[in-house]
């Protein structure tokens, strides 16, 4: 499934800087934060863990959330899920 590009108008309601903090912190921070969001909100989470790209979203449509988008720039890899 190709990543949506960034033109989209997703605009999220909260951002979750995990850069730098080794895996699986950051898989499990967003699973820890997702139940906080109302439905629809949508979580934008920053990693620069390279396991994140296989953690992130499986974790996320494991657990019932869309996985909007997912861009890598250089290490920096940014999700949008929504819950």
């Amino acid at each position: 499934m190709p990543a949506t590009p960034a033109t989209e108008t997703w605009v999220p309601n909260y951002r979750l800087d995990m850069m730098g903090e080794p895996c699986p912190y950051p898989a499990v921070a967003t699973l820890e934060a997702m139940p906080q969001l109302a439905p629809g909100e949508i979580l934008e989470v920053i990693s620069d863990c390279p396991q994140s790209i296989n953690n992130i979203p499986l974790d996320a449509k494991n657990h019932g959330y869309e996985v909007l988008a997912i861009e890598q720039d250089g290490p920096t890899i940014r999700y949008l899920i929504r819950r």
